[in-house]
């Protein structure tokens, strides 16, 4: 393929913009290069400035040509996508992802993405395949996941243009499908939420109340040491635990602080202090059998499981805990208090992701309402 170091021209004939440019081509029957002007049909002025004509003109003459204007040789689009991924891709992401949360979005990008394109060609993928392939995710997996991985597409091919070893962006209509599963919104009610802590042993009953309480993570109630506690009404989160292994931050900007005990919980705990084995300030408030720390998911098994089959709850986890917290708070005080308590950085994920609708609470808002609507201003009823 001969080079093209050119930009090309623009015309502008009737109504519509159309893109000239020279190509090297060999002819056949001579086997000599020769140059040919192309022509190339463009979009209409009406839809199309004469900037965003030029720029569509360069896309098409480094798409036919494999150069760029200035003469730079585009990279090779046949580069497969697991090549691209793991060389171009993954280096890159990698200074903004913390070792553990690396470790899970490159599993999830192995299993959805590159056991399915792996060895295809960059350039070979198209929108269809891409979103055909999206659509089957929401058939197997939950709304976050699909999302997520249709996010990962549209992150690693715009890395691929970014990085010149394509020209067109295949997944820049990808849409969500709307056939997604539904996500999980239970919530306990305040009887049931008594039920658990009525049920559970010494240790678990204190442990519940704390989380539920203070709407904890479980990667932040775990890693809770003596020292963390002041003796007073204060409890400071200096670190987390995930995976067995304490981390010195939090899921977000806000994890780590100070919290604010009431005084029946602060009580408590001092209580559980003195009924520890080892409450020296470098120990584990909540330990397992041999003084480390404990395992959330052994935990659940353990612990939460057999409290929700014994009291016939659907679910009881601590997510399930998190979301009940921040539903039944909201007749207690504002979304920005909500935020505060559950350390959301976004207000938006407080409102939208954890705190659900009560129907109770709806029908005393209607009634209001109607009372609001039917009562005079000199306190008498409208007829």
């Amino acid at each position: 393929m001969g080079k093209s170091n050119q930009t090309g021209s623009i015309l502008l004939r009737g109504k519509r913009w159309y893109g000239y440019y020279r190509r090297s081509v060999v002819d056949p029957t001579t086997d000599h290069v020769r140059a040919v002007r192309v022509v190339v049909r463009l979009g209409l002025k009406s839809q199309m400035t004469k900037l965003a004509a030029r720029e569509a003109l360069r896309v098409e003459i480094a798409k036919q040509t494999g150069q760029l204007a200035d003469g730079r040789a585009m990279m090779d689009g046949a580069a497969t996508f697991e090549w691209f991924v793991r060389n171009r891709y993954f280096p890159l992401r990698q200074g903004d992802w913390r070792p553990e949360t690396a470790k899970e979005k490159k599993a999830q990008i192995e299993i959805d993405l590159i056991q399915k394109f792996g060895p295809e060609s960059m350039e070979s993928i198209d929108k269809f395949t891409l979103q055909t392939h999206v659509n089957d995710l929401a058939g197997k997996y939950s709304q976050d996941r699909v999302k997520q991985a249709r996010s990962y597409l549209k992150s690693i091919f715009d890395e691929a243009i970014e990085q010149e070893f394509l020209t067109k962006d295949p997944t820049r209509k990808l849409k969500i499908p709307r056939n997604l599963r539904p996500k999980d919104k239970q919530v306990l009610t305040w009887e049931q939420l008594r039920a658990v802590l009525a049920m559970a042993a010494r240790r678990d009953r204190l442990l519940l109340m704390l989380d539920m309480t203070e709407a904890l993570r479980p990667s932040e109630l775990f890693a809770l040491r003596w020292s963390s506690f002041d003796n007073e009404n204060t409890l400071s989160i200096n670190e987390t635990v995930y995976r067995r292994q304490l981390r010195p931050f939090g899921k977000t900007t806000k994890s780590l602080g100070k919290v604010h005990l009431p005084d029946g919980l602060a009580r408590d705990l001092r209580q559980w202090k003195l009924e520890c084995s080892d409450s020296t300030a470098k120990a584990f408030m909540f330990p397992n059998a041999d003084g480390g720390l404990l395992d959330p998911g052994n935990y659940r098994n353990r612990v939460l499981k057999p409290l929700a089959e014994a009291l016939e709850i659907p679910k009881l986890t601590f997510q399930v805990l998190r979301r009940t917290m921040a539903t039944r708070a909201q007749n207690l005080g504002s979304v920005k208090d909500i935020q505060a308590h559950l350390r959301h950085s976004r207000a938006d994920t407080t409102a939208n992701e954890y705190m659900q609708e009560l129907p109770e609470s709806v029908q005393q808002m209607v009634g209001t309402v109607y009372e609001m609507l039917t009562v005079s201003s000199t306190s008498g009823r409208i007829m």
